[in-house]
Parts: C-alpha cells; structure tokens; sequence
C-alpha cells in the first residue's frame, strides 16, 4: 500500500519546484491570478526575501505541494491509498482526496498564514534526545506551564512552543534531562495556545465554506486517525492551535498495511522523519521514498 504525504512549513528553499513550473502552466497561471504575483519567482529567485514569511511561505509551499503532486500522478500513473500532510501539508493531502479544488485551497492556506503571520508572540524550539514523556516532565518539574508540545515528529524530536523567555529557560532542564534544545527561526508560537484566537478567527472564516466527500483516507495531524466525513472545517480550525501527532500518524499507516511511504514536496523532511521513524521501531526503512 501507498500513502503520500505533504511537507509544511521549514521545508521551503529558493529554487523549489524547479522543473515543474513548466509542466503545469494552467495551476501557476491560476495561483498568480489568486495571489496577485508570480509564485513562480518567488519560489525560484525569492527577489525581496520573502520566501520565509508565513504568510508567504504557506502558499508558496502549498502550490508547489501541488505540482510535485501532479507530477507524481503522471510519472507513476498510481493513487495513493492514504495521504497526510505535515501542518500546512494537511492542505495538500486534502486536495489530493478531493475536498476542495486547488483554487478553494489555495484561498484557505492564504487567510491561515495571514492569521498565524498575525499572532507573532513567542517562539519555538526542537527539542532532541527525549521521549514526550521525558520533555513533560522536566517542564512540569521547573514550573515551566506556558510552553506546549507542538510537534511530536519522532520519537526523540519533538518541537515546543510558547512564550519566548519560557523557551529559553528550558534549555537547562533540557540539558540536565539529557537532551538538546535547538531554537527555530519562526515568528510565532504556532501549535500552541498562543495560536488559539488565529484559530477561532480562522473558524469563523471557514463558516461558509462546504467541502467535499474524502475520496481517499486523509490522516489528520490533530487527531493521529482519518478525517471523519464532516468534520474538516474543525479539525482545520483546531488544527492552528493543537500539536502535530506526526509520529502516531506514521504509526498509523505502518499499523494499517501501508509498507511505501512518499514524501510529494520539497526537500526530504518527511523522509528522513519517516526513516527515523522506522528505524526507531526497528524496521528497515528501504520503503520511504522521496518525489523530490
């Protein structure tokens, strides 16, 4: 069994999708019309350094997503039998199963990386060489209660979030625990209940909106499971303000039959986690592939 997976935010470069614009005149044509510039350029020459903004990243990453997408439909001529996105890549995987049109989807990720450009407090961090269980408790044993997991990628990679001097003063516990914290260059404490007024705002933008029925499994970062049919516009909602399960998402299509795994994006993040994964679990990693 085949499952695609999308990358999100922090996989973006300048010079991705080279190759591909050319492929898909129609789609890039489409995203400038929506957008009002060239993805295209930005992407490939980022000339004013935008390319790292939120709210310039997360369409960008979302367009390109798409066309190795396509790509990869017309290389392998194979749907896959699962798809899932990490944070913004949840967009792409949703695409893919049919709940919206590239058009609608490209309008939603715009308005969420404006809404979660907009709430800029606090930071985040990976935290490297401790299980969740082993970050909870030397957070809890310093009193450090505002900072949230938002990203459970690994078993031993996890990323924090939450207010700049809480992320700062963890790197001790962290260190006495046996772990390593790294600082992410981000502008906001995104997956966390720093997020939750972008979420309700977010919410609120989505009322009107009516999606589609999923025509393949999408697995849903907030829940670690399927989408369940109606549900999209909470779990999209809650999505901004909750963590992202990467590590029981995989293990839930490794539990369910699903033997390749394809990163369809930039980069190799998802790979490498995947393969980190599989690894940590003590099986061989010679299924995880990347389109890129």
């Amino acid at each position: 069994m085949l499952a695609y997976v999308f990358p999100g935010q922090g996989a973006q470069f300048k010079g991705m999708g080279e190759g591909l614009w050319e492929r898909f005149p129609e789609h890039v044509a489409q995203a400038d019309t929506v957008l009002g510039y060239s993805v295209s350029r930005l992407c490939l020459e980022d000339p004013d350094g935008k390319l790292t903004q939120t709210a310039y990243t997360q369409p960008a990453l979302y367009v390109v997503n798409h066309l190795f997408y396509l790509a990869a439909l017309e290389d392998n001529g194979q749907e896959p039998d699962y798809v899932a996105g990490h944070s913004l890549g949840e967009y792409n995987a949703l695409l893919a199963s049919g709940a919206f049109d590239f058009e609608t989807g490209l309008r939603l990720v715009c308005k969420r990386g404006a809404l979660m450009a907009s709430a800029d407090r606090g930071g985040m961090a990976a935290v490297l060489g401790l299980t969740v269980e082993q970050i909870r408790t030397a957070l809890r044993d310093n009193a450090l209660s505002r900072l949230d997991l938002a990203n459970m990628n690994t078993r031993y990679q996890t990323i924090i979030s939450g207010p700049a001097n809480e992320i700062a003063a963890a790197e001790r516990p962290i260190a006495n625990a046996g772990g390593q914290l790294i600082p992410l260059r981000v502008s906001g404490a995104f997956h966390s209940r720093e997020m939750s007024d972008a979420s309700e705002a977010f919410s609120d933008y989505l009322r009107p909106y009516e999606f589609n029925w999923l025509r393949i499994p999408v697995i849903s970062n907030v829940q670690a499971a399927p989408y369940p049919q109606g549900e999209i516009k909470a779990l999209l909602a809650a999505q901004i303000a909750s963590p992202v399960r990467w590590l029981e998402s995989v293990e839930y299509l490794l539990a369910h039959g699903v033997r390749r795994i394809e990163q369809v994006g930039p980069g190799n993040v998802l790979t490498d986690m995947v393969t980190r994964i599989r690894n940590e679990r003590g099986e061989p990693a010679g299924l995880v592939a990347s389109s890129s």
